[in-house]
């Protein structure tokens, strides 16, 4: 049978068809990886932005109860100013100390990642959304619970979109859940964001974690939400984290997003 001897060979081995994939390869990691960076920038600006409510909110206690204490002469209403003061420059620290990690900690490199700081760090940042909203905050934290392994930056991330997400599904307020517990089974750390929301139906809920799909018309009156990008990336990140998510939802009665995560003994075997 005659051949063209012009005509370019076929791929006849592995290695042949892995060479002509990986350019394309490596252009969409690459493009994932400035897409993550960008979330991470988005995320700080975000974080820093809501910290300096937080901090004005702080700072106006400490100026409020250290005029009441200069008022007043008495011993009672000059204890109850300092401490008022006390507690307020602790909680101005905790702010502080949560945004200058994020700051500092730009990468993504995995590590043991204490969950319930962590979960008490994004709470403190978002406690003044939450109150603002009407939306009260309950945590059930499994007491002496092993570090995950992890990047605390992008868990932060997923848990202040799923906040954000349980707060937007409760305009007239509502109450969240948020609780940890140890998974024996799996060797894993599993974590719960549940609402008392308007919910999802059955026809929407498969659909939730593809990209640029969204039920919201835009962003709220905070700026958030609505892009379609939220929720795929938290799916994107907890892949990553070999982790899984599930999502149980009954409209009008709320939803709850359970996601497991590995061990820091067990990410580290695999890693």
């Amino acid at each position: 049978m005659p051949t063209d001897q012009n005509a370019e060979p076929l791929p006849n081995s592995q290695s042949q068809v892995e060479a002509i994939a990986t350019p394309e390869m490596t252009q969409i990691d690459q493009l994932r990886q400035q897409v993550q960076r960008l979330q991470t920038m988005a995320t700080l600006g975000e974080l820093t932005g809501t910290a300096t409510h937080e901090f004005n909110n702080v700072l106006m206690t400490v100026i409020n109860y250290a005029k009441l204490g200069l008022r007043n002469r008495d011993e009672a209403s000059r204890e109850k100013a300092l401490n008022k003061i006390l507690e307020a420059s602790q909680r101005a620290a905790l702010i502080t100390n949560t945004i200058l990690a994020q700051a500092r900690n730009r990468g993504d490199a995995k590590e043991a990642v204490d969950l319930n700081r962590l979960i008490g760090d994004t709470l403190a940042l978002l406690q003044r959304e939450m109150q603002k909203y009407r939306v009260s905050v309950e945590t059930q934290l499994g007491e002496n619970l092993p570090p995950i392994y992890a990047s605390g930056n992008q868990i932060q991330r997923v848990l202040i979109n799923l906040m954000t997400n349980a707060r937007q599904a409760m305009p007239d307020g509502g109450a969240l859940l948020i609780s940890t517990r140890l998974n024996d089974e799996s060797n894993a750390v599993e974590l719960t964001v549940r609402d008392n929301g308007c919910g999802i139906d059955a026809a929407t809920l498969p659909r939730i974690f593809d990209p640029y799909f969204t039920t919201k018309s835009g962003p709220d009156a905070s700026g958030k939400g609505g892009t379609g990008i939220g929720l795929a990336a938290c799916k994107e990140v907890i892949d990553e984290h070999e982790g899984r998510v599930r999502v149980e939802s009954t409209p009008g009665r709320g939803t709850a997003f359970v996601i497991t995560l590995p061990l820091e003994s067990r990410g580290q075997a695999a890693a």
